[in-house]
């Protein structure tokens, strides 16, 4: 007598979910801190003498990324875990998500920049 059910069933560890869904998270905080930081250093650095230096995008801009970076690919994997029966497919489509949020955050992120008076171009 066979225990297994009828159906087959795919195998897989106990922890791979748990393993996936870390591995994912940590992918997307680094890949949102990576996007946003060329964007953002203008700001951090302040340019001349530091006298336009916002440390808003660090107090503020940089923890909202990193926690949609973290949270962007974790809820596509379970969506899409729902409905497809392969873990590797939801884990692809994850990524696929990721990498669609990266560029959509590189076309619109652009921190504020205030107007720069008396240093305006050369003669």
């Amino acid at each position: 007598m066979s225990e297994s059910p009828a159906g087959r069933t795919a195998r897989v560890h106990p922890r791979a979910g748990g393993r996936t869904g870390c591995l994912l998270a940590g992918l997307g905080a680094t890949t949102g801190a990576l996007v946003w930081a060329p964007r953002a250093a203008l700001r951090v650095d302040g340019g001349f003498e530091g006298h336009a230096r916002d440390l808003g995008v660090l107090l503020v801009d940089l923890p909202l990324i990193v926690l949609g970076g973290v949270l962007v690919p974790l809820l596509a994997r379970a969506l899409v875990a729902r409905w497809v029966p392969r873990p590797w497919l939801a884990a692809l489509a994850a990524v696929a998500v990721l990498a669609l949020a990266a560029w959509g955050l590189a076309e619109w992120y652009a921190p504020r920049h205030r107007p720069d008076p008396g240093y305006g171009p050369g003669i």
